[in-house]
């Protein structure tokens, strides 16, 4: 075991090193600042604070370094001797390695996947609250039964944040299950330290830092759990917390450090106790006082991460307090690189005031005029009405009632319209009946999509033949492009959507190309026994209208696919696919 000189020339080189960097970093910039005391790379600073940072961030993380070097000294103790069993041994090891993962090895661990960080973390601490029943000494059958309760509460939170990786189904979802899983982990805190109180071996000043870090949980859960994060305006806040947060790693440190003692550690003398607890008072208070900003600073009340607004919630699924959440993320949101509509110098209350004036504005100069008096980068641009109805829904929701939606009405609303639209489409051919047949709207992009494909899904090499495909459609002027198992067939006229219908025949059905602008007939081959037309799934805006069936009704082999196309005196374009088997490889243009 290293002697207790050499741990003190370690700690004391590591804190100095600690103070040096923090100072050098203030000199260099505020990324060397940033990885001098968050100990993470520089380009993390640049995800929090693109701009630079303020005066108050700097400070705080001038503050910051000073907890942190605090602490480092108090985690690098030397290590208590005397005699250990192999469980304590093993507890020991273990909860310096959760000490060295805090430090130092998670940088490494992050750089992969979050899942196998999650495992990781599960497995350790799974060892490390089985080994703590078996260690500390409860004098309790209850108390050891309740500790046992709330590991298993903490693992289990674990275990969900790793199902969420993984994306299995979790333990559980909403507003109850996640916060009751993380107030199970600092119930397994608390308890741990009322053992650790009932065994005896350990100090006050470990049972001390157990209940700080106890404290720091009852700061940090409310960020977790009320706002799911923190948000750039509360860069120091993030911070300090992470500063605080090693309390926790002090406490795990001390708990390994005096695992073999046999009796309870002396007391220590009266005068250096008071000053540990001023030093304890001021590290609770200071962040707070950091914190509390001049009366001009604006208020963030509201982040909107709570509301997940990058989703873009319906209006109709927030209640009244959740709207003006949304609004303001949204409004300072920098999503795809654009520039937020308002900067973040404005209050909340200004940004809320700005939006529900230009919910009143009458064209797009005076939403010009609004946005560049308030400071936006991109006053050109106006303001989107699907951003404002979360700020005047009045006065929005006149104009457009569907952005008042909810989910559930949203669906509805398409369905119905969906329904709508097939129920405008005719089968063409009444009286001739496939095999399988199916009519339907087929919803095209509205930005120009060339067509829609009848292809074989099952096929290995299905989106190589669909890109062969889509890349042959204008080879000709039938617009139709053959590739294999795909076909990609065209529009002639500009639309947004098309009546289709499919019909699938066992022999080759009449020609029939009478009344038709276009009949052509091309091969096609199913490798898989499959050939249908894509369907419009959910949430999307582009297939068909309604269920496609399979149109190899003989199974694997070659088919021929006759498309008849017609443009009525309305401009509605109309599609008619035959398919039959069918062993020639020829393209045939059919005369009207």
């Amino acid at each position: 075991m290293l002697s207790d000189g050499f741990w003190r020339i370690i700690r004391t080189g590591l804190v100095g090193l600690v103070l040096a960097a923090a100072v050098a970093g203030l000199m260099l910039g505020d990324a060397w600042l940033w990885v001098a005391v968050e100990w993470s790379p520089p380009d993390y600073a640049e995800d929090y604070a693109r701009g630079g940072f303020d005066a108050l961030t700097t400070v705080t993380l001038l503050v910051a370094a000073l907890v942190k070097a605090a602490f480092l000294w108090l985690i690098l103790r030397a290590p208590a001797p005397g005699p250990l069993d192999r469980r304590a041994r093993a507890l020991r090891r273990l909860l310096y390695l959760a000490v060295a993962y805090t430090l130092v090895l998670w940088y490494p661990i992050a750089l992969l996947s979050d899942a196998v960080d999650s495992a990781l973390g599960l497995a350790l601490w799974t060892a490390i609250d089985v080994l703590y029943l078996l260690v500390i000494r409860w004098r309790s059958r209850m108390l050891r039964a309740a500790a046992g309760a709330m590991f298993a509460v903490e693992l289990a939170g674990m275990a969900d944040e790793l199902l969420d990786e993984l994306d299995l189904p979790e333990l559980g979802s909403g507003g109850i299950v996640g916060p009751g899983l993380v107030l199970g982990g600092v119930a397994a805190t608390v308890i741990t330290v009322v053992g650790q109180r009932r065994d005896g071996r350990w100090s006050r000043g470990t049972q001390t830092a157990g209940w700080l870090s106890v404290g720091v949980y009852a700061l940090v859960i409310p960020f977790n759990v009320l706002f799911g994060r923190f948000s750039s305006g509360n860069l120091a806040m993030l911070v300090m917390m992470d500063a605080v947060g090693l309390v926790n790693t002090v406490w795990i440190a001390a708990t390994a450090r005096e695992l073999p003692a046999e009796g309870r550690p002396a007391d220590l003398p009266p005068a250096r106790r008071r000053v540990i607890r001023v030093a304890v008072a001021a590290v609770a208070v200071l962040p707070i006082i950091a914190l509390i900003h001049p009366e001009q600073t604006p208020r963030l009340a509201y982040t909107g991460w709570s509301t997940d607004c990058y989703d873009r919630p319906n209006f109709g699924d927030l209640k009244p307090a959740e709207r003006d959440a949304a609004f303001l993320c949204l409004a300072r949101s920098t999503e795809g690189g654009a520039p937020p509509m308002f900067p973040d110098s404005l209050s909340d209350q200004e940004v809320l005031a700005y939006g529900r004036a230009l919910c009143r504005t009458k064209d797009g100069d005076e939403q010009e005029a609004i946005l560049t008096r308030a400071g936006s980068a991109r006053p050109a641009w106006g303001a989107d009405p699907r951003d404002l109805v979360y700020v005047c829904p009045e006065i929005v929701g006149a104009a457009h009632p569907e952005l008042l939606r909810s989910t559930t009405e949203e669906e509805a609303a398409n369905t119905a319209y969906i329904a709508e639209e097939n129920a405008k489409c005719r089968d063409p051919w009444p009286r001739t009946k496939g095999v399988v047949q199916a009519t339907a709207t087929y919803f095209l992009f509205v930005d120009g999509d060339p067509g829609y494909l009848v292809h074989d899904p099952g096929d290995e090499a299905a989106e190589e033949a669909a890109e062969q495909a889509m890349d042959k459609v204008y080879d000709d002027s039938t617009l139709i492009g053959v590739a294999g198992s795909a076909v990609l067939i065209g529009h002639v006229e500009d639309v947004v959507d098309l009546c289709l219908t499919v019909k699938s025949f066992r022999t080759a059905p009449p020609r029939r190309p009478a009344g038709w602008d276009q009949v052509n007939e091309v091969p096609i081959v199913s490798r898989s026994g499959r050939l249908t037309v894509p369907e419009m799934g959910e949430g999307g805006e582009v297939g068909a209208g309604a269920p496609m069936p399979n149109l190899a009704i003989a199974g694997k082999g070659r088919y021929r696919l006759r498309v008849y196309v017609r443009v009525d005196d309305a401009g509605e374009e109309q599609h008619l696919v035959a398919v039959f088997p069918g062993a020639s490889r020829k393209r045939l243009k059919l005369t009207p």
